[in-house]
């Protein structure tokens, strides 16, 4: 790294990522002028950062991403998420912890179909709705639920969008998610459902005549276009599937949410500037900065010194390897969003499992995710 543009290229992306942690100024225009910055100073240029595959804008994130958002954006006008935490809590005949093991499920799967910050915020005013009327504190449901979009975000390809940039960078698809984390998931949902039984369990109070209160709520009320209900569970049962054959097909995940985006625009009576108003523009854009100034690191020899530097260290250990990045990636996206640590450590990941010999599904692979969503 004696070339000045290294230098430059990490002075600028530190500093980007110091405004980032500290807030000063709004993430996406940090990002932004990040990425301005190192093309700018020559650390990338124009054709490296829109059209390389491994230094560039990921465009199989960025539409993914778009895709999805515009599916679930569609979801959240049918009143879905109400209906199914009304459901859930009379299924529950309103016993609290019954009624929490419930909402727990119901976030830990969305947030594994759908995304786990939107089925956050989609389920907790229902949830407050709830406790209030069962007279209970709405505190240890609302923390369940955190704990459990972060669980089920994990499972799978589209849960977490550190989720979308490794299996992007590694070239790993839905099924490989569903194999190599699905499991460990449920197995971690089973254990909060235990520590939340034991940890909240004075909380946990039935009152009678509240609890006939709530159970003469209709869930069918809840549901405010029925047709278009149908509509988006069918296409998002088609993009699932789309995902799961991607070995038969071997579409892009972006391209089948892409194609399934579109085909619920045309079958649904939803105006397309709504659906497009869905897609989180910030966010994507947010994203694009970051491909763009970890491509400056990439092109100026940065990344491949630092991975060097952690495979001289960690040798043939790739289990203890995999450990130290666990806990790192757990540690440090406690510290700084998971999103910008996840999008700079894949470049790394990948160098590193090419010096070990290692497959596309890699055991590093599976501990910086696991670090980084938990």
């Amino acid at each position: 790294m004696n070339d000045w543009h290294s230098w430059a290229a990490i002075a600028v992306f530190a500093g980007t990522y110091a405004l980032i942690i500290s807030e000063k100024i709004h993430r996406v225009a940090a990002a932004l002028g990040g990425a301005g910055l190192m093309l700018a100073i020559g650390a990338t240029d124009d054709v490296s950062a829109f059209y390389s595959e491994d230094s560039g804008v990921d465009w199989n994130v960025i539409f993914l991403l778009m895709g999805m958002m515009m599916i679930v954006g569609v979801l959240k006008k049918t009143g879905l998420f109400e209906y199914l935490a009304i459901w859930a809590v009379k299924r529950a005949k309103a016993r609290p912890f019954r009624v929490m093991a419930m909402l727990i499920v119901i976030t830990a799967v969305a947030s594994a179909l759908l995304d786990n910050v939107t089925t956050v915020l989609l389920i907790a005013p229902v949830t407050l709705l709830v406790c209030e009327r069962l007279g209970l504190p709405a505190a240890p449901f609302l923390i369940a639920e955190v704990l459990a979009s972060n669980i089920g975000g994990t499972a799978t390809l589209v849960g977490d969008p550190p989720n979308i940039i490794i299996a992007s960078r590694a070239g790993l698809t839905f099924n490989d998610f569903l194999v190599h984390l699905a499991p460990l998931s449920a197995v971690l949902i089973v254990v909060l459902l235990a520590l939340c039984r034991f940890l909240f369990r004075r909380t946990f109070v039935y009152d009678e005549n509240r609890a006939a209160d709530i159970m003469e709520l209709d869930e069918r009320e809840a549901i405010r276009r029925p047709r278009l209900l149908v509509q988006g569970l069918a296409v998002l049962a088609l993009v699932i599937v789309g995902f799961v054959l991607h070995p038969v097909l071997h579409y892009e995940p972006s391209i089948v949410a892409l194609l399934g985006a579109g085909l619920l625009i045309a079958v649904s009576a939803t105006e397309t500037g709504d659906v497009l108003g869905e897609v989180e523009w910030p966010t994507l854009a947010f994203f694009a900065g970051l491909f763009i100034m970890i491509g400056g690191l990439i092109d100026t020899g940065v990344i491949k010194q630092v991975s060097s530097a952690l495979a001289d260290t960690i040798g043939d250990n790739a289990a203890g390897g995999s450990m130290v990045l666990l806990g790192a990636s757990a540690v440090l996206s406690g510290i700084v969003d998971n999103i910008p640590y996840v999008a700079t450590m894949a470049p790394i990941t990948q160098d590193l499992v090419h010096q070990m010999g290692g497959a596309a599904d890699h055991v590093m692979w599976w501990a910086l995710a696991l670090g980084a969503d938990l």
